[in-house]
């Protein structure tokens, strides 16, 4: 009769091959992050030199900081990824920074479009939120 000893071997073959997949899972994301960001970067770059020529520089200074934002944000995701290999765990903590990020660039938009106040406000809540969950996530380290 199979005792619960028997089934151990062919657990741990099972969990060491998911964990394997789950790498090189992670490790293709890392791969078209940084892939993401250099082109993002690339954007920024045109972007700034459209600046350094254009006529109006309001509209693309904030182009310029709507492309830098997004870079900002990948990085922060690639972040989580190299922790995650580092670690082998996840960190919250890029991610609730990527977070913050876009509800920057969020606001950002706000002054280029018309937006309902009901909009302002679930933003900047959101940010609060994100920024006392960035500081508990720091203050349990």
């Amino acid at each position: 009769m199979d005792g619960p000893d028997d089934n151990i071997p062919q657990m741990r073959w099972a969990i060491d091959a998911i964990v394997r997949v789950n790498n090189i899972i992670y490790l293709c994301i890392a791969v078209v992050l940084v892939l993401l960001a250099v082109v993002s970067l690339y954007d920024v770059l045109l972007q700034f030199l459209d600046v350094l020529v254009g006529r109006t520089l309001t509209d693309n200074v904030l182009q310029v900081l709507h492309a830098l934002l997004v870079t900002i944000i990948i990085i922060e995701i690639l972040e989580t990824v190299i922790a995650y290999f580092r670690t082998s765990r996840l960190q919250v903590r890029p991610i609730l920074i990527a977070g913050m990020t876009a509800m920057v660039r969020k606001v950002l938009i706000y002054g280029l479009e018309p937006t309902d106040i009901i909009d302002v406000m679930g933003t900047v809540a959101v940010i609060a939120v994100l920024t006392a969950a960035v500081y508990l996530v720091g203050k349990e380290r």
